[in-house]
């Protein structure tokens, strides 16, 4: 698949500490690479820059680094840092160990979601009718928020984010849905839609990584 980048920051959540699966997860090899290098691979079909949320110096040879500002606070501190390190408007966040969601469907959403007119500042995927924020694409107009989080020590992403949003709406006398967009993915190839309850299925352990050896077939970056 061929896609035009987006005018949209890409980053790789990569800090987390690995302790179910027992080693960094980020450098686990799938299909004769790391993980790390599906992750920036397809945001780099997707986003004008990539780079990769941690501070491990053994994955600066995939992109950037972007440290956390505020460490052991999780995936938020995380966005904080990527809200505050970007140079666009909107960023597409990535979780390290979610390498099946196609990227065909990441860029057509992520255009759908920056296109002019739009009022989202939140965007998710839902699955099984659950919001999935381990993949979001979120404005920077929210960066303040997710800064009040962390110093008020809330780490939950979900509800973090949702807060944000919510914050925003009212900001700016908006209906909640005009800010917190949360969709469905859409359409997919046959081999991609065969693998598809492991689009949100985080790889937390030896028995989730094993599952996602078993389908490298879905895989497309």
């Amino acid at each position: 698949m061929m896609t035009t980048p987006l005018p949209i920051s890409g980053y790789v959540l990569a800090g987390g500490r690995s302790s179910r699966m027992g080693t960094d997860k980020a450098l686990l090899q799938l299909a004769g690479k790391p993980l790390i290098a599906h992750a920036v691979a397809k945001l780099r079909r997707i986003c004008a820059d990539v780079h990769i949320l941690s501070a491990n110096p053994a994955l600066a040879a995939y992109a950037p680094l972007v440290p956390d500002l505020h460490p052991n606070c999780g995936p938020v501190g995380g966005i904080e840092a990527a809200l505050t390190h970007s140079k666009h408007d909107w960023n597409l966040i990535l979780a390290v160990d979610l390498p099946f969601l196609p990227a065909a469907i990441l860029h057509r959403w992520a255009a759908r979601t920056i296109a002019p007119g739009q009022t989202n500042r939140v965007a998710m995927f839902t699955a099984d009718g659950r919001p999935q924020p381990a993949i979001c694409l979120l404005h920077k107009q929210i960066a303040p928020s997710i800064a009040a989080a962390i110093a008020l020590e809330e780490f939950k992403l979900l509800p973090v984010l949702e807060a944000a949003a919510h914050v925003l709406a009212l900001q700016q006398d908006q209906p909640l849905e005009h800010i917190l967009s949360v969709t469905n993915p859409g359409d997919a190839t046959a081999a991609q839609q065969a693998a598809q309850p492991l689009w949100f299925t985080n790889l937390n352990t030896p028995q989730d990584f094993a599952l996602a050896e078993a389908n490298v077939a879905a895989l497309d970056a």
